[in-house]
């Protein structure tokens, strides 16, 4: 499915080129049953069981799901949203790349650095957002990680050591003019002073505020929810090697019930006893993020990142710091990785799994996709087929009813 640019816009702008109205015939990836759904006016006008006739008629049928949202994505495929200068054209060509991952809607992530650096990440953001109606559609808000995080080794993950300090609220609402208000999610520590005020101005503002890169005790963490905090960052990634038994800043976003908790399926980040843990704890308040780096899509090798660190992709796509390869350096896998991860695993049905990187997230950050695949609502949607190992693989993307990416049958 591998396709040079140029060639795969061509394919896009073919692709687009259809009626006001179009069915799609393919299984319903939660019923699994087979079913026609009719776009009208970029909505699901109808969704109806294929008669006994068309189904014997239909063939090998492919399987439909909704569109996938990622709310944490720092990159992709050589387009990176830290790397600054970023170049004009690397969001445009991410939301179009990001098609083919089956991403309708994404929430580009910058991470910690120096605080001229952030906002100029944001801006260049912001300013593609404005020029670009197709880019201000597929972003549905940016992702602020850091850099209020925890400056220990270990929580601190792969970011900067040299840029992390406390919350500032007057810094903070610099960026968000610099990203024109579109700082949806910050990524925070709540051990810093200050923290709880700081949350609920947050909170106040509209931006929901995620518990991240954390050594916070369990107080700081509850009094960060009572402030309103509501997501955790990627639960059991950016932190120590070794923690207390109990109480520790593990167990207590556990046991907040109120928090939303991101989990990266990747089979490199957290084991697979965790994630069925964090999923049977919260249910349906469990989501999939890729936390998906710009080399995702690259070969494997040693890279240089933005903030000069060394990182290395193995050949079976896990990220590491190049000094220690037990840190993690972000993801170099999408959603239907983890998807697939998830299933594979036994860890979830395909229904629960698609939903955690779909209507979960939608639904938890107010979007409209939240309605998935039902009448009425928007007709972003994926179609696609698993193969013998359970890999996804995307056959077309549609984002407003229209047909934003359509694979090369000869080689998907």
């Amino acid at each position: 499915m591998s396709i040079a640019i140029r060639t795969e816009r061509e394919a896009i702008a073919a692709a687009t080129k259809h009626p006001e109205t179009e069915t799609i015939r393919a299984i319903h990836y939660a019923t699994g049953e087979s079913v026609s759904i009719e776009l009208a006016g970029g909505m699901i006008g109808s969704i109806a069981p294929l008669s006994l006739e068309d189904a014997d008629n239909a063939g090998n049928l492919p399987m439909v799901g909704p569109g996938l949202v990622d709310l944490q994505i720092n990159g992709y495929a050589g387009r990176d949203f830290n790397a600054l200068p970023i170049s004009e054209t690397a969001l445009p060509e991410a939301v179009h790349m990001l098609w083919r991952e089956g991403v309708t809607s994404f929430f580009p992530t910058v991470i910690t650095n120096a605080p001229e650096a952030i906002a100029r990440a944001l801006q260049t953001i912001a300013s593609a957002c404005e020029a670009d109606s197709t880019v201000a559609n597929g972003v549905a808000g940016i992702h602020l990680e850091g850099p209020f995080i925890s400056p220990e080794d270990g929580p601190r993950g792969a970011h900067a050591r040299e840029f992390v300090r406390p919350p500032d609220w007057d810094e903070f609402q610099r960026w968000q003019a610099a990203a024109g208000g579109r700082i949806r999610i910050l990524t925070m520590s709540p051990e810093w002073s200050g923290s709880t005020a700081f949350i609920e101005r947050c909170a106040a503002s509209g931006v929901t505020l995620s518990i991240g890169h954390t050594a916070a005790t369990s107080q700081q963490i509850a009094d960060a929810v009572s402030a309103g905090a509501r997501m955790s960052t990627h639960l059991g990634n950016g932190c120590h090697l070794n923690l207390p038994r109990h109480p520790n800043y593990l167990w207590e976003q556990l046991a907040q019930d109120s928090l939303w908790t991101c989990l990266i399926a990747a089979g490199f980040h957290v084991p697979d006893q965790l994630l069925k843990v964090v999923m049977k704890v919260k249910g349906a308040r469990a989501m999939l993020v890729s936390d998906a780096v710009a080399l995702a899509g690259m070969p494997a090798g040693e890279y240089s990142t933005p903030v000069g660190r060394r990182v290395v992709l193995t050949p079976a796509g896990r990220l590491h710091l190049a000094e220690n390869d037990k840190l993690l350096a972000g993801s170099a896998q999408m959603l239907t990785w983890g998807i697939a991860h998830l299933v594979r695993r036994g860890l979830a049905t395909l229904a629960e799994a698609w939903e955690m990187a779909s209507t979960r997230p939608a639904t938890f950050m107010g979007l409209k996709s939240a309605a998935g695949l039902t009448v009425g609502a928007p007709a972003d949607m994926v179609v696609f087929r698993r193969d013998a190992g359970g890999a996804i693989h995307i056959q077309r993307t549609y984002v407003g009813g229209e047909c934003v990416y359509a694979a090369d049958e000869r080689t998907s």
